[in-house]
């Protein structure tokens, strides 16, 4: 089993308190997600998406309880990579790894397509693939999202999303034409399911707050509180949002749209707040990509310095020392997925591989001396997430059986030839 590191390690400064801790987690949360996944999940869920929303939320929590209790005992980036080496053995470290650095790729291509349909609907691919290329250009240059920046794009799209959500009830659009029928197969313990899976992806980002344990001001009293009041504004945000849509649209009207915060918006009593919504989509799913291709990249280069991948993704090159091999890798994998995959693909794949990475980090948690209730609330998550994750549309689950059994076998086989 890998070690921890050494006494060469410093510890990071406690710096961050309550206020701090929130602003990121609300920061890392409040992305793409919001934008375009309520079109999937209605497709799946029909007139139940209020369940699916409240579903992937207990869910969202549970996993935020078990990655929590792990952060406070191993403070070290690299999140359940870290927390499954550790308590269940080095290859499922691997695997987690190797889970993460997949979904978030695809979360990474998500959120290029939501800035592309939201931009340019009718070159969706295209924006999304220059988009990339400008945060690779970013990223190699050591340009990162400040804080207060992150904090500042957040507290524009809870204003704007809040408004449009008050201008839907108050004042329900008419559309010319008769709203769209429920998709048909939709609803059901099935249809929940899979809906859920799709909105689970709307709530990453959470565990954001569960790794900030070396940084803040009293870990096992902030970052529990920090997550659960996160959690609490962003599922309070989408139970409104589904309400408002449901109530006034219908869940077919939703299902059929690319971007249908922004769409509903331009036929509200304000029409001015659908571009209002597109600059904010624009804004929140750029930020979080920057972030996001940092933190994948971050990973890699991790579980390259441990033999996992190949060891020449751990050099950092350049004036900025940047593992800028690591960045176009990731930036390259990214692009072939925006080319391949359409959004609600890529959105139900991502989804499947973060289900399975939060799957081994309840596993490790179970093995946490935390008493009968942590381990009772890893059990539901870990059954939760492999449950959810093999319940999403047959065609994610697929490839992201295949990605990661191919990713276990490399992991695996390494490891055992090391040994």
């Amino acid at each position: 089993m890998t070690t921890s590191r050494g006494a060469g390690h410093q510890a990071l400064s406690r710096r961050l308190g309550l206020t701090d801790a929130v602003g990121i987690g609300l920061a890392s949360m409040l992305g793409a997600g919001i934008f375009v996944v309520f079109a999937p999940a209605a497709a799946r869920a029909g007139s139940l998406l209020l369940l699916a929303v409240v579903l992937a939320g207990a869910l969202a929590v549970v996993n935020a309880s078990s990655t929590a209790r792990l952060a406070i005992r191993y403070p070290r980036a690299g999140g359940a990579y870290v927390y499954g080496r550790e308590r269940l053995g080095t290859p499922w470290g691997h695997l987690a790894g190797w889970a993460f650095i997949s979904g978030k790729i695809a979360s990474c291509a998500a959120m290029a397509l939501t800035i592309g349909v939201h931009v340019l609907p009718g070159w969706s691919k295209a924006v999304a693939i220059l988009v990339v290329l400008v945060v690779l250009a970013l990223n190699l240059q050591g340009i990162e999202r400040p804080a207060r920046v992150a904090r500042a794009i957040t507290l524009a799209v809870l204003v704007v999303v809040l408004t449009f959500v008050v201008v839907l009830l108050m004042s329900p659009p008419v559309t010319a034409d008769a709203p769209p029928p429920t998709p048909p197969g939709s609803g059901g313990w099935w249809g929940v399911a899979q809906a859920a899976g799709f909105m689970f992806f709307a709530f990453a980002g959470y565990a954001r707050v569960a790794t900030l344990g070396e940084e803040v001001v009293e870990p096992r009293r902030t970052i529990p509180r920090a997550v659960a009041i996160c959690l609490g504004v962003v599922l309070g945000l989408y139970v409104l949002i589904t309400v408002a849509l449901g109530r006034t649209l219908g869940a077919g009207w939703v299902a059929a749209r690319e971007a249908p915060l922004a769409e509903a918006a331009e036929i509200s009593a304000w029409p001015w707040l659908g571009p209002m919504l597109r600059i904010a989509a624009v804004l929140a799913a750029g930020g979080a990509l920057l972030a996001l291709t940092l933190g994948v990249s971050r990973t890699v280069l991790a579980m390259a310095r441990d033999r996992h991948l190949p060891p020449v993704l751990a050099r950092l090159e350049g004036p900025h020392r940047v593992p800028r091999r690591a960045e176009i890798v990731v930036a390259g994998f990214v692009i072939v997925m925006i080319v391949l995959v359409d959004l609600r693909g890529v959105i139900g794949f991502s989804s499947f591989c973060v289900l399975v990475y939060y799957a081994i980090a309840n596993a490790s948690a179970w093995t946490l001396d935390d008493g009968w209730l942590g381990r009772a609330v890893a059990a539901v998550g870990f059954i939760g997430c492999l449950l959810v994750a093999v319940l999403l549309p047959w065609e994610s689950v697929l490839a992201g059986a295949v990605v990661l059994a191919i990713g276990a076998f490399i992991g695996w086989v390494r490891h055992t030839t090391r040994e």
